[in-house]
């Protein structure tokens, strides 16, 4: 990896398609005559264990970036520096200060009462300086995040030519989806009606799409935790029944509402909620009709190595996590610009 500054264009230079071919042409051994390529290895690993190949190659990818993000922010402070006149570390220390929050008794407070379950049994009193510092770090860590946001709005063009590994994930006419057909940018959710993180991510999702408008579309693929979320699979059912009465994404904003209600006679009351039929939601619910379109999706996520919720692909290009708008919008505003070129 090599990081160039040209005039006012900062290029960061890594694996471009080119660069890559050539190393899929790669010989890496031979029998006899026979030659065997990287790219004849890599096809081998995933058709025997797609899943494998899939995580593997992500988390390659996502060091890789990681580091490279580093590398960025590190020359983008230098540079801010060195105009300000500063040592790095003063001018750093000195722009952090000026954006960083003080964590107070109620962000302590409001810690401990949401993570209660993780404190080991500690009193509040015993864990307070332990969340104190815990919560100070992160602040740092987002007012440094802030900082380098601003600088690069201010500082030399950025452009990443290191490609994102990218997945082929099958699409049916019948996934629930929001957003045009032919919207250039296309992200696909696997997603769980009890994960806290997937609740997270479903507002995100909603601005994203009111803020790009027709450019974006969401597709729903179902991916239920069942080991740790025990209602998740038959709440992923009834969406689909309210879906049959074309309403999924009514009822799917109802179960993320009532997330810790997922009952038989809660999913029944919100079919009421969003004006279905409820003798013909019940019973759908109750023959398990989706069952094995729940199933599929579950399938289909682990052969992508799908591992967590909420995990989506934007134009193939795997997220695992609940991003934030911001995050989401610069990877939207990427696939616009790599689909324009």
């Amino acid at each position: 990896m090599k990081v160039v500054a040209l005039a006012a264009t900062l290029s960061v230079l890594a694996c471009s398609s080119s660069a890559q071919q050539s190393a899929d042409a790669e010989v890496v051994a031979k029998v006899g005559d026979r030659a065997i390529t990287l790219k004849e290895i890599e096809d081998r690993w995933r058709k025997d264990d797609a899943a494998e190949h899939a995580e593997a190659t992500q988390k390659l990818f996502d060091g890789r970036r990681s580091a490279l993000d580093k590398i960025v922010a590190d020359i983008l402070i230098a540079d801010a520096a060195k105009g300000s006149g500063m040592s790095v570390d003063g001018f750093e220390e000195a722009e952090i200060s000026k954006r960083v929050r003080q964590v107070n008794d109620a962000d302590v407070q409001s810690f401990y009462k949401a993570n209660i379950n993780e404190m080991g049994g500690r009193t509040f009193e015993q864990a307070a300086p332990l969340i104190n510092r815990f919560l100070q770090e992160q602040y740092r860590n987002t007012a440094r995040e802030s900082l380098i946001s601003d600088l690069k709005k201010k500082g030399p063009a950025i452009r990443v030519l290191m490609e994102a590994p990218r997945h082929d994930v099958p699409l049916d006419a019948s996934d629930p989806s929001r957003g045009h057909p032919s919207a250039p940018v296309t992200i696909v959710e696997f997603s769980d009606f009890q994960c806290p993180y997937c609740l997270r991510a479903s507002p995100t999702l909603s601005q994203l799409q009111q803020k790009y408008g027709d450019k974006v579309r969401v597709v729903w693929k179902d991916f239920p935790l069942t080991q740790i979320h025990p209602d998740a699979f038959r709440a992923a059912e009834a969406a689909h029944c309210a879906g049959e009465q074309g309403k999924f994404w009514e009822y799917h904003d109802l179960l993320f509402g009532n997330q810790k209600a997922l009952q038989p006679s809660d999913l029944t009351k919100y079919a009421a909620d969003a004006k279905l039929d409820t003798k013909r939601f019940d019973a759908c619910v109750m023959s398990s009709k989706f069952t094995d379109r729940v199933r599929s999706g579950m399938k289909l996520g682990g052969q992508l190595g799908v591992n967590s919720t909420p995990t989506l692909y934007i134009n193939g290009r795997m997220v695992a996590g609940a991003y934030p708008l911001e995050a989401l919008s610069a990877m939207v505003d990427e696939e616009l610009v790599r689909l324009k070129k």
